[in-house]
């Protein structure tokens, strides 16, 4: 079992910028693919960002593709969201995910572990 636990979120003017950071809690990331998803009141959950074990490919959704920037520090066992020129439509309930495997067909799931989730708002 990987507890992921993320931070980060907070409360953000339109046109700021925020990272979140998501690591496993008491152990080291395997070789994993990392996932960040988000879920906005009242709507499904939306796939944000994926990077593989190697950090060699990321795959974004389209509506923050050229925004955001998903990376990795494996020195610091830490997965990055660089959040830029957020939009209050940004605003959602951000989660970590964990694929247990180095790549995959597709880095948009299934995921097998998720975190708690921080959450973003983003003020107009």
């Amino acid at each position: 079992q990987v507890h992921l636990v993320e931070s980060g979120g907070g409360l953000v003017q339109a046109g700021g910028s925020l990272r979140l950071s998501c690591a496993p809690s008491g152990r080291t990331f395997g070789k994993y693919i990392m996932g960040w998803f988000r879920q906005a009141p009242g709507r499904e959950r939306e796939f944000t960002a994926a990077i593989t074990w190697s950090g060699e490919i990321t795959h974004y959704g389209d509506s923050v593709r050229g925004r955001f920037t998903i990376s990795r520090d494996v020195a610091k066992n830490t997965v990055y969201l660089q959040m830029n020129s957020l939009k209050p439509e940004d605003t959602a309930v951000y989660y970590c995910a964990a694929d247990a495997v180095p790549y995959a067909d597709s880095l948009r799931g299934p995921y097998d572990y998720w975190g708690q989730g921080t959450e973003v708002t983003v003020s107009s």
